[in-house]
């Protein structure tokens, strides 16, 4: 028997952590009726021919908590802007007074609320299968481990208990996470 060696709980760790903050930040990106600057994110501008995010084209500002103002920084990119905004789903239009653009949000109705409901728990859901992924790959450490006898039955139980509850603990971040978003969609 080698030298006794170590699963990355560390690692795993960190990446069950990646899964929850990349759940939040898809979480930010859904609008739920209050501006914040963090709904533009996603939004793409075709700038100097090349898809930019709209965060290095302009400035967001966020004046009041139903209006985001976009100030742009090249006029030529206005138009692009605009049209950005219109096809990226967020259901807000934008209008344009020289290089600044301001984005009233309109207040959700039941279905939008509904649909958006549905898609916090989308991503809720492929934030716990990345971290049911993250779970097998630290499983299949132990069992390698193991077969190479380099841990003990003791060992890789102990481990594989340790990874299970790292899990659980991830999942009901998860569910904790999607409920408090479900709430605040839902809220009028």
């Amino acid at each position: 028997m080698s030298d006794e060696i170590e699963i990355d709980l560390d690692d795993l760790t960190r990446r069950m952590d990646g899964a929850i903050s990349a759940l939040r930040n898809e979480f930010g990106t859904l609008r739920t009726g209050r501006a914040t600057a963090s709904m533009l994110d996603p939004v793409m501008v075709d700038a100097y021919g090349a898809m930019t995010p709209l965060n290095q084209v302009g400035t967001v500002n966020v004046p009041e908590p139903r209006m985001l103002t976009l100030t742009i920084w090249d006029k030529g990119l206005v138009r692009a802007v605009e049209k950005a905004i219109m096809e990226s789903g967020l259901g807000v239009n934008p209008q344009t007074d020289g290089t600044l653009i301001r984005l009233p949000i309109p207040e959700l109705n039941e279905e939008r609320r509904r649909e958006l409901a549905r898609v916090a728990a989308k991503y809720a859901e492929s934030a716990r299968v990345a971290v049911r992924n993250v779970r097998r790959d630290g499983m299949d450490q132990v069992k390698k481990a193991k077969n190479a006898n380099d841990i003990s039955e003791d060992d890789q139980k102990l481990y594989s208990d340790e990874i299970q509850e790292m899990t659980d603990k991830f999942i009901a971040q998860i569910d904790e996470a999607l409920s408090s978003k479900e709430q605040e969609i839902m809220q009028v």
